[in-house]
């Protein structure tokens, strides 16, 4: 439910196709996803569609999206000892 009402098909759809462009098709390319810093370039790119309050939320699932992991945790992705 979003609001108080039941999401149609078309926004459904809508925001798979969205969720797609941002995980895989060309705002993917603008976030370079698996390359450091993805997460924050998301955070950067997606804040000036989406609020405060969603938009690392949004990220963090895109990032699992694109990569198969949460921020930090991808494949290859490299954690500080300190």
């Amino acid at each position: 439910m979003v609001a108080g009402r039941e999401v149609t098909p078309q926004e459904r759809a809508a925001t798979e196709r969205l969720m797609r462009y941002w995980a895989h098709g060309p705002g993917a390319a603008k976030i370079k996803w698996g390359v450091p810093g993805d997460f924050d370039r998301c955070v950067v790119q997606l804040s000036k569609y989406v609020g405060p309050g969603i938009v690392k939320g949004l990220c963090s699932n895109l990032h699992q999206r694109a990569t198969g992991a949460r921020p930090g945790h991808a494949p290859g992705e490299k954690h500080d000892k300190n």
